[in-house]
């Protein structure tokens, strides 16, 4: 049904107890999927824009990184896969989105794939990225008393069908404070406080399915989404009227390293309270 690119799936194997999670930064289309949708922009466009870029310096730090180079367009790895709507009441993506977060379709009509279809993709492309996840946590646990799965995401700065005015910089999950203990919590909390830049705990974003699933602190796992708001480290367009002014024409901008530098600077810090606090520090 699908072509899948060879090494979509990518596990950077290190010995911190530190696992960092990249969902949504693939962009890869298959061909028979690029076929249906209305076009690959669309498709391509809620993409978390150069977060693996962002997070590059996680390997330094000795951090296993698991990453999945493939379109959330495709099936989104970080959705309930029952169905069951993470945030209920309000308005969201499924696992295999039908629209873009701006609520706009994602395929030609009468292409949209079916529940037997989904089943095949969740085969192809999801279990085989939470297999991967659910090994490596497994792995470092068996090492570690403690390990942090840290959930790296962003998400353009406002979306008005998805919340109300601009989103704050930093945006911590951590399904409400089950995911992790809440010493790890206030520590980033602090750093992002820090830097000047707004932050939210477990606001719009509690974290989704990935956090959700396998943050477990009575076991020793302990998970943390971080959605980051897309101006923070990109140049976003957004109208005078704190509208989302994005465009085949104007999105995504290019990866500036000077203009993500000082958000980079935290998120590096961030990490390494994650490590520290992994290793009982």
């Amino acid at each position: 049904m699908f072509t899948l690119p060879e090494n979509w799936l990518t596990i950077r194997r290190g010995n911190a107890p530190l696992v960092i999670s990249l969902p949504h930064t693939g962009r890869d289309l298959p061909p028979e999927l690029e076929a249906r949708v209305v076009s690959p922009w669309l498709a391509r466009k809620d993409c978390d824009w150069w977060i693996d870029n962002l997070y590059a310096f996680a390997a330094d730090l000795d951090a296993t990184i698991i990453h999945t180079s493939l379109s959330r367009t495709l099936i989104d790895v970080n959705r309930d896969p029952s169905g069951v709507s993470l945030y209920p009441g309000q308005a969201t993506t499924e696992l295999c989105p039908s629209t873009t977060f701006d609520g706009e379709p994602l395929y030609k009509v009468g292409q949209a794939p079916d529940a037997a279809e989904i089943a095949v993709r969740q085969k192809l492309a999801f279990d085989p990225y939470h297999a991967a996840l659910a090994g490596e946590i497994q792995r470092l646990r068996g090492q570690n008393s403690r390990v942090v799965l840290y959930d790296c995401h962003s998400i353009r700065s406002v979306i008005p069908r998805l919340f109300e005015g601009e989103l704050p910089h930093f945006n911590i999950g951590t399904n409400s404070g089950a995911a992790c203990d809440a010493r790890l919590t206030a520590e980033i909390e602090k750093l992002c406080d820090s830097s000047g830049m707004s932050r939210v705990t477990n606001g719009r974003f509690k974290g989704g399915y990935i956090t959700r699933n396998y943050g477990k602190p009575e076991n020793g796992v302990h998970a943390v989404q971080m959605e980051l708001a897309c101006r923070g480290y990109m140049r976003e367009p957004i109208s005078r009227a704190n509208q989302p002014d994005v465009s085949e024409a104007n999105w995504p901008s290019t990866y500036d390293p000077a203009y993500a530098a000082p958000i980079r600077a935290t998120l590096q810090s961030i990490l390494q309270a994650c490590l520290a606090f992994a290793k009982g520090a």
